[in-house]
């Protein structure tokens, strides 16, 4: 399946994963990860066990390069898989089989790594990549999607359009974001669509939620109306540019 991109946020140190293909609910199978730890993208046929396993392998403070290298030892069919990790470091590594559907392909940098297979050509990859580089000015979120449009304009999944979905991991065992298109016509418009719906409240519902460091959260509704109005003004302001 298709391509995707994985990155930690220099500002936050928030660890996310953005994907998008032509195939049902990529967000139920592709992007995994957990707070402080590292994320991953798995993706061809894709192997479920290389997303628990790899969390695990994060957890325990294993390189990049070393969760690669021990989930494709382990699993005879890598030949047909794609991987990416970025661990806790930021450090990134990919695997793409040789049995992948052409094109394919990874790019890997520091803080950043983008894979894609049955792609149009390897300028979906490029784009993606470059424009993530290039686009600093975006919250991490937006970041993150304004690379993969940037790859769709260089067409994307060979196949077409259906699923896209972005996750993300602040400092919490649950993920801040979590937004899934599983079938749509235009997933990646849909996946934006939602993203601003949720600055209406529900960022500002997940700011409140009970941590690790206040096991009680912000109960106060009135701050959460006011998070809600930032939130607003600053997904307004984020359009204009």
């Amino acid at each position: 399946m298709t391509w995707s991109i994985i990155a930690k946020d220099p500002e936050t140190g928030a660890f996310g994963v953005a994907v998008t293909t032509k195939f049902f609910a990529v967000g139920a199978l592709c992007p995994y990860g957990a707070a402080r730890i590292g994320a991953l993208a798995t993706q061809a046929l894709v192997n479920p066990l290389y997303g628990t396993d790899g969390v695990r392998l994060l957890a325990e403070g294993r390189s990049a390069e070393e969760i690669v290298a021990i989930l494709t030892a382990q699993d005879p069919g890598r030949g047909s898989r794609q991987l990416q990790v970025i661990d806790r470091d930021g450090r990134t590594a990919a695997h793409t089989g040789s049995d992948c559907i052409d094109w394919c392909g990874h790019l890997t940098d520091e803080g950043v790594s983008v894979a894609g297979n049955m792609l149009a050509g390897p300028t979906v990859i490029e784009a993606t990549l470059e424009t993530y580089g290039r686009r600093r000015d975006l919250p991490f979120a937006d970041r993150l999607m304004t690379a993969l449009d940037a790859g769709q304009a260089e067409g994307g999944d060979k196949r077409g359009k259906q699923s896209a979905a972005i996750k993300i991991w602040h400092d919490e065992p649950y993920p801040m974001l979590d937004l899934r298109v599983d079938d749509h016509a235009e997933p990646l418009d849909e996946l934006r669509r939602l993203y601003g719906i949720a600055h209406e409240r529900f960022l500002a519902f997940m700011d409140a939620m009970a941590t690790r460091g206040n096991p009680g959260g912000i109960t106060d509704r009135s701050w959460i109306d006011e998070r809600a109005r930032e939130y607003q003004e600053r997904r307004a302001a984020s359009s204009r540019r």
